[in-house]
């Protein structure tokens, strides 16, 4: 008996997504609630699970191809005749396999795919890899049939190619030319063309928006980081063996942030029409990566919150992004943006607004620095700090004002204890 697979409701507002990647061939076996398929939504992507134990059957759409919620995807063969359904051809001729699904991995019985190369355990086939990690593949010279996946049902993920290209003295040499790669010319050049994700796409009208709408500028300070340091080298390890989470600056600067919101309540406002709506509450976003771009969850009643347990929800959401394991739900909402470009090793930048909030917070790396202090010169750990705003809201005196709150907060933590 055939069973259809359709695309579950994917959350509020949102009534369609792309096929991201199929992670069930025809033919493979399929257990319950097992995943077969992933899509990419404007903010997440979302495993689809079997409904029933048996194998797979015909895929109904194409990686790319753009489904409607309710519409159906594949099927799946729970009835006597499931075991004698078509196994995946592995060893197709070149012409025959031109034919096949762009993204269909070869697949071992356990359900985990593996490379072309013999012996590849379970790494993907390239031809499944997404698209960051095709790019990492091509930029570091990387066969994907010799990296062992860490990912997902042994999937390769962008860290695995990047780490067998590190152990590695000089790229081994690809049995065949990647088949994500255009044709070089006789030059070496190549080209790659590869579309962008519906989370990217949505990044990008986003930000776009965002620069249309908002009389958007920036302001900058800077924070002497010498405090903030100290406590950390002093009470990281107690801090750690307690609360079972390293003591990071995030935390410190997420409650800093949270006390100058509560003094400078336009710069935790909205516009909404002609109405400013302001929120007694802090609902801090968070930018942390993924391998589909940058997102945002959200920290819900972050003034409400100790520093410990900031450090464990921002760690979370770091984990779970980098698994494709956030919820819609925890992206929605947030009334001031934190992003730390200083990870990357930014020294300064001008952050965008994430409407319809009115103001984000960037963060820089710390760089050892002259600066005169009682009258001597000395060295000091300083950070800038930018804050960009939108100016129809936000005064400029309010943007200084907040971020002259928060760099005393940062350098006498004490302030924070006492809330002050």
């Amino acid at each position: 008996m055939a069973t259809e697979v359709t695309v579950p409701v994917l959350g509020e507002s949102i009534t369609e997504a792309t096929l991201g990647e199929w992670l069930k061939q025809p033919g493979d076996p399929v257990a319950v609630d097992e995943p077969i398929a992933s899509l990419e939504t404007d903010k997440v992507s979302v495993e689809v699970p079997s409904p029933v134990a048996g194998v797979m059957g015909q895929h109904a759409v194409a990686v790319g191809d753009t489904v409607q919620v309710g519409a159906m995807l594949a099927t799946i063969d729970s009835g006597d005749g499931a075991a004698a359904a078509p196994a995946p051809a592995t060893a197709k001729a070149p012409e025959a396999a031109a034919t096949a699904t762009p993204s269909a991995p070869a697949k071992d019985e356990s359900g985990a795919g593996y490379g072309d190369q013999p012996g590849a355990g379970t790494s993907d086939s390239p031809a499944a890899l997404s698209p960051s990690v095709r790019r990492a593949v091509l930029e570091h010279g990387v066969d994907p049939g010799t990296v062992k996946g860490t990912g997902r049902d042994g999937r390769i993920t962008k860290e695995d190619v990047t780490a067998a290209a590190s152990s590695k003295p000089a790229p081994a040499p690809a049995a065949a030319p990647a088949p994500v790669a255009a044709p070089a010319a006789a030059s070496g050049r190549g080209e790659e063309r590869v579309r962008m994700t519906r989370l990217r796409q949505t990044i990008a009208k986003r930000l776009k928006e965002a620069q249309n709408t908002a009389a958007m500028l920036t302001t900058f300070n800077d924070v002497d980081m010498t405090a903030v340091i100290e406590a950390r080298a002093k009470y990281k390890d107690l801090f750690e063996k307690k609360h079972g989470v390293r003591l990071g600056f995030m935390g410190f600067f997420v409650k800093a942030a949270t006390m100058a919101l509560r003094d400078i309540p336009s710069v935790n406002a909205s516009i909404d029409g002609d109405d400013i709506v302001y929120h007694d509450y802090a609902d801090i976003s968070v930018a942390v990566s993924s391998p589909g771009g940058l997102v945002v969850p959200v920290i819900r009643d972050a003034d409400q919150m100790s520093v410990a347990t900031i450090e464990k929800t921002i760690g979370d959401f770091g984990k779970r992004a980098k698994e494709g394991a956030l919820k819609m739900d925890e992206m929605k909402g947030g009334t001031f943006t934190i992003s730390n470009g200083g990870v990357f090793g930014s020294l300064m930048s001008t952050p965008i607004i994430n409407p319809p909030q009115s103001a984000v917070l960037g963060l820089h790396r710390i760089e050892e620095r002259p600066v005169v202090v009682n009258g001597q010169i000395v060295i000091r750990p300083m950070m800038y700090l930018a804050l960009s705003y939108d100016h129809r809201l936000i005064d400029g005196r309010e943007a200084v004002t907040f971020l002259v709150a928060l760099k005393n907060a940062i350098e006498d933590p004490t302030r924070i204890l006492i809330d002050l």
